[in-house]
């Protein structure tokens, strides 16, 4: 019996671990702007643009033209009073450094089939099911939607769109200016659409939404598992201790 509940804690421990270690999304505090708090929300991923770590703030800037959106990304840290939580450190300067989220350029190459060989090499730059832009990588890989082409050519696939918001609470069906402007037509900039998954382009005179994020690494000195996870071990442990009850009652 001993051997049983310490085989079973071990087991729900490692349960608890890998929760935390396979968590890539986390909020870790809030920026407070334009009179209301935000979440700031961090992917520890390296999405190939800045070398890991990148900060969401859950912000939606409504329609406005590409240099708008540019501007306004860039000198939103200077109106953001952030607040950590516990635990969280970091050197980053939040006051600099914020920008629209970053996507691949290229001339343009509509494709669907995401990414076969999973070495990170798309051969399209446009279409669904691009993961390797910032905004790809958060719809597709961290919240793990699905885009309404499947990577078959399928469409619509079932259960297409933005179903999963995860920590965001802005974040809106709309399309999303990128800071990529088009080697292929220098009056164009990419952008992506986080209705259906897609990625393409459009004249910088149009109207369409913006988010700013800021690169940079975020430590947590003492990781807190997440609310979910500790619902499983509190509740495995409870189960234990009745087992453990039950058998002892099993002996007088």
């Amino acid at each position: 019996m001993k051997k049983v509940l310490t085989a079973l804690i071990a087991g729900l421990a490692m349960l608890c671990m890998t929760g935390l270690a396979h968590a890539s999304l986390v909020t870790i505090g809030t920026a407070s702007y334009g009179g209301a708090d935000y979440n700031l929300i961090y992917d520890d991923d390296d999405t190939g643009y800045g070398g890991g770590g990148l900060v969401w703030l859950d912000y939606t800037n409504s329609y406005d033209t590409w240099a708008n959106q540019v501007s306004w990304a860039s000198g939103v840290g200077s109106s953001l009073t952030v607040t950590l939580k516990p635990g969280y450190t970091t050197s980053i300067d939040w006051a600099t450094g914020w920008r629209l989220p970053e996507t691949m350029d290229g001339s343009w190459v509509y494709g669907y089939e995401g990414d076969p060989d999973d070495n990170g090499i798309y051969t399209y730059t446009a279409g669904c099911n691009l993961a390797n832009s910032e905004m790809g990588h958060l719809f597709y890989t961290e919240l793990g939607n699905l885009g309404y082409v499947a990577t078959d050519g399928s469409n619509p696939q079932t259960g297409w769109g933005l179903n999963n918001t995860g920590d965001f609470d802005y974040l809106i069906t709309s399309w999303y200016w990128s800071g990529a402007g088009c080697s292929h037509d220098p009056g164009g900039a990419w952008l992506f659409s986080m209705y259906d998954g897609v990625q393409a382009y459009d004249h910088k005179c149009g109207y369409f939404d913006g988010l700013a994020v800021r690169s940079g690494q975020v430590s947590a000195a003492d990781p807190i598992p997440e609310p979910a996870t500790m619902l499983l071990f509190s509740t495995g442990l409870a189960g234990l201790a009745a087992l453990k009850r039950k058998r002892k009652g099993s002996r007088v």
